[in-house]
Parts: C-alpha cells; structure tokens; sequence
C-alpha cells in the first residue's frame, strides 16, 4: 500500500519541451500517403469514478474536470478508425468509497468498458497482494473476511478486466513475469510494439506482504532487453508504458516544458533509442515533453496528470512503406456537462469540448454510488474544524488526528498498550471537510485513509525510535532533500535539522514533555503496512511484542464519537537553517 503521494497543483502540470523535433526523412511518395495511428493515454486513475472536484487552469478561466461517464465519453468521440487506448498504471487502490468499498472492481469494469486495451501496474496496484491483482485480471469474487468493510461482488458478478495489464520488471518466485511485459498490436496496418512496467521502487512503496515472493527489476535494462523482440516480430514503433514520472514547472498548457525535472530522467538517459514514445505516470503531473536523445533524435514523454482529468492523444506517423516517421501529441481536458457547481463551484468553460456522460458507464457508477451510499451517509462524529491532508511543510492535520486515533484505542492494554502513535503522511490521502453542523461521515473518513490496514502495537528503545525518526530523511527513498515525515500522536515531539550528517538529524523527542530515554523501552502504534517496513521504515520491522489493535479506520471512528480536537502546530519541529540547500 503505497502511502508516497506527491500533492497536485492547483492546475495539473502540462509542458512540450521546446527541443528541435525529430525530422522527418524524405518520403518515398508523397505525403498523402503517409498513415497516421492513434493512441489515447491516461495514468494514475484511482478508482476517481465520481467527478473528484479539480479543475485545471487556463487561460481561457478554470475547466472543471474529471468523472469516469464523462472520460468514457471523450474516449469514445476522441478515438479514430486506427487508435488504441492505454494506461500508465495506477488505475485502482487509494480510491474513493464508490470504488474502494467493492475492491475496486467498478474502476476495472469501466476502464473495460471504454475500451482501454493495455495498461502497465502501478504500486497501488498492489496495495491488497499481487495474487489479488490477478483476481481482478482475471475475474472472480475474492472470499468476505468478517470485520473487512469492503465487499467483493455486491452489485454484479465480476468477469475480471477487459485489457490486459503488463508488468515485464515484476518477476514471481518462480522466475516469470507476473503478467505479459510486452505485447505487439496492428492498429491501421502498421505494427506497434509495446513495453509495459512499473517503477522498480515498488517493493518499498507497498506492504512488503503485499508483494512478496516478487522482485522489481531496474526499468531500463528491462525495456532494452525487450526491444529485440519486438523488432523482429515487426515492430515499426516501440512504445513504453511506464508507471513513473516527472513534473515541469509549467502550467498544464504551457507550450514549453520549462524545468522538466524528475526520477524518470536517469531510465530515459538510458533507454534503447527505438523507445521514441514513453507514457508515463506516479507523479500525478501532466506533461508532453520532447526529450533529446543521443543520436540527435528526440523522444516524446507524456503524462495526463491524474484523476481522469486528461486524455492525452498521440498520434504516431508512419511512410507509405511503414517506415517510422514521428509523433506529437494534445492534450484534452475532461470537462463533463454535469461537473458544475461542484465542490469547487467551477461552471463549465464553454471555450473547451464538453461532453456529455456515456451511459452505460454513468449507469455503472450510479448502480455502485447507490450501493455505496448507505455505508458512506452514516454519520460517525463531529468535527469543529477541516482536517487538511497538508496543513504545512511539517504538518498534515489528517495523518495526526489518524495518529491520534490510534492512540486512543491501543492505549487500552488489551489492544496494545501504547505510549504513542506515529502515522505515515502519504497514508492520509484526502483533506476531511465536516458537512453542516460539523457532521464527519463514513465516507468522508473512509476516503482519508481509504487502505484497511490494522494497528500494530510494538516494543522500541528509545535509541531504536531515534533511528526511526532518522530514516526520515536517510532510508531509501527518503532523502534530506525530500524527507518523508512521520505524524506523532499529539503526546510525541521531536525536532529536526535535515543540513546535519546522516544519523544526527533529530534533535530532541519528546513524550509528555519529557524527553525519550535511549535506554528505555516504549510502546508504539503503527498501521501494518508501517509495521512491516513500508515507506523503507525497515527499524520497524525490528520491533518487538507486537499487538494487533484492530483495523485503523475503526480507531478513527471511535475517537471521533468523542468529540476531539483538530491538531494544531507545534507537534514537528523543523529546525533547519534557512540558508541550507538540499
């Protein structure tokens, strides 16, 4: 269950790198001649089958966008005769209740049904084990565990996905790719080579239970080892799907890809140059960005952001002979004829498409919604103020009232007996907003941490919870420059300064306001997917006497029947020098 989330903008994040294009060779014929194919992106879904209230800037005002009924519509009328509709990972997992509560199969059901042919894994298609993700390839009802609220198999039977997922760098015991790692289409006559696969840094982004038995194999060496075959089964264009990313400082529209930055620039430093088109994905940005490669030509790189609030449509463009020529690419935004006034209160940007719901899809998602909604409308406390998912640069207000929730139950002797909480940020993953009269639903708390992991109460010595605190900023990919702090029960303190050497870091603890004994022992509460080394916390996995304190969300509902308090700073101290410089 990866908790890693990097925030979006305001406005998605679009940019075309102003690097010169790749010219085009003189053509044999004339340019009539020339066929063109098509193919429709999208990355990062989330199981966002209701519109998810974002807009994206422009200069034309604000577009609402998003909704599952309303991207099958765009699918539709976008697609040409010759065009094929792929994805860059990340469909499912951290999602809304409408999807979440049925194990995602809704989400599968409607990429399915707007015709999506191939997708690559993400790490949140992990998040429940790979042999669950198999299930939902290959169709099925998963087994009912008493006390687990979601249900698999409530609305419809479930016949599995309608595309084939691709995962060529995630390899079983027994040696094989979990699934395909490539595969070849002919769309318009010409053949098109594909590479699909998520970022080799899985493993330490989901529940080490979740894929176990599985390696992830380094992304570059995995995708040029693939091309051979591709070419010689015909391959005139080889494309990678790939489930990382970048950003650019640009807006969404932006025409000029400035400061294109980002862990997907080392894997295309070192791609095979017959990779000349990657879709990619994890970052939650949008971008085409034309990338210089070494033998003068370039490379296109795209992203639709997040949510279904693009469609990126490529098109690739072959001679007459079906030699390569080139691509481009646009962007379309998914304005729906329904999404205004929404939570955003954005009316609908009549300077853009919009497009009305598909019904079938849009029924889809009624039918689920109105399964769901007796579950989400329960009220289940009141809250005087918004929880914000990101509060400030060392604060998130969710994950600390998570933590605080903890702690309440697993201080019961029975259920832990903990000293403290500590709560990893990225498993917060929507701000909570009480409805009138503070009103807290289950849905509202259930879309803030939407994972069902179960509390885990174990032994650390004050040293070992030091060493935790500094793997913050020194494990994996926790690094000074991008620390991946830890939410403390409102008891627990600490201080720190990242321009310190590794391993001196954290300056003070602090539990009651005294300080954390090396030399004594306490008691902490984490969920398992923490407790197991998630989010490479591997001190974690070195704790002792584990007690199992039931399942997180319930925690966060007990503790909201009493009435709490939203968090206020002061729980995380940041106490680095203004002029340090990561």
């Amino acid at each position: 269950m990866s908790r890693r989330f990097l925030s979006l903008a305001p406005a998605l994040l679009l940019a075309a790198c102003s690097f010169t294009p790749r010219p085009a060779p003189i053509a044999p014929v004339p340019d009539v001649a020339t066929r063109e194919i098509q193919i429709l992106a999208l990355n990062d879904f989330h199981g966002n089958l209701e519109p998810p209230g974002q807009s994206l800037d422009s200069d034309k005002g604000k577009i609402p966008v998003g909704g599952a009924a309303y991207l099958a519509t765009a699918i539709k009328q976008l697609r040409t005769k010759d065009s094929i509709t792929v994805a860059a990972g990340d469909l499912i997992s951290a999602s809304p209740l409408t999807s979440s509560l049925f194990y995602d199969e809704p989400t599968i059901q409607a990429m399915s049904d707007m015709g999506l042919s191939l997708a690559a894994v993400g790490n949140h298609e992990f998040d429940r084990g790979w042999q669950e993700l198999q299930r939902l390839q290959n169709g099925g009802c998963r087994l009912h565990v008493e006390g687990e609220p979601r249900v698999s198999c409530k609305v419809q039977s479930f016949q599995g996905a309608g595309f084939q997922y691709m995962a060529a760098n995630v390899i079983k015991p027994d040696g094989q790719a979990l699934f395909p790692g490539t595969a070849v289409r002919e769309i318009g006559g010409v053949k098109v080579g594909f590479i699909g696969m998520t970022l080799k840094e899985t493993g330490t982004l989901v529940s080490p239970a979740g894929v176990d038995g599985l390696s992830f194999r380094d992304e570059a060496e995995t995708a040029n080892a693939a091309v051979p075959a591709l070419k010689a089964a015909g391959a005139r264009a080889i494309v990678m799907l790939i489930h990382q990313g970048g950003a650019s400082t640009g807006r969404w529209d932006d025409p000029a890809c400035p400061g294109f930055s980002g862990d997907i620039l080392p894997i295309l430093a070192r791609l095979d140059q017959s990779i000349g088109l990657v879709v990619s994905g994890h970052t939650h940005n949008a971008y085409i960005c034309r990338m210089p490669m070494a033998n003068g030509n370039t490379r296109l790189v795209t992203s639709a952001g997040r949510y279904g609030a693009l469609v990126t449509d490529i098109r690739l463009t072959f001679g007459p002979d079906g030699s390569y020529r080139g691509e481009r690419a646009t962007q379309v935004p998914v304005q729906g004829e329904a999404i205004a006034n929404g939570r955003q209160n954005v009316p609908l940007n009549t300077a853009f498409k919009i497009f009305a719901a598909d019904p079938g899809v849009g029924g889809l998602v009624a039918r689920y919604k109105q399964a769901a909604s007796i579950v989400a409308d329960r009220p289940v406390g009141k809250l005087s103020a918004s929880l914000l998912k990101s509060a400030g640069p060392a604060q998130s207000q969710a994950a600390e009232f998570i933590a605080d929730g903890q702690l309440f139950v697993a201080r019961d002797p029975k259920r832990g007996n903990a000293d403290f909480a500590l709560m990893n940020t990225g498993g917060a993953r929507t701000d909570l907003i009480p409805g009138p009269g503070g009103i807290v639903t289950y849905g509202q708390i259930f879309a803030m941490q939407p994972f069902a992991n179960n509390l885990v109460t174990l032994t650390l010595s004050g040293a070992e919870v030091k060493a935790l605190l500094e793997q913050q900023f020194d494990s994996g990919l926790n690094t000074a420059a991008r620390p991946n702090l830890l939410m403390p029960s409102a008891n627990f303190r600490f201080s720190f300064d990242r321009s310190r050497p590794a391993g001196q870091r954290i300056l003070s603890m602090g539990l009651n306001g005294r300080p954390i004994v090396p030399t004594r022992n306490y008691r902490v509460t984490v969920n398992n997917f923490m407790a197991s080394g998630g989010d490479n916390f591997t001190v974690l996995t070195k704790g002792r006497d584990a007690v199992d304190g039931g399942l997180d969300l319930d925690a966060t509902e007990a503790y909201l029947r009493t009435n709490p308090k939203v968090p206020t700073p002061g729980r995380i101290t940041d106490r680095t020098p203004a002029s340090w410089k990561p």
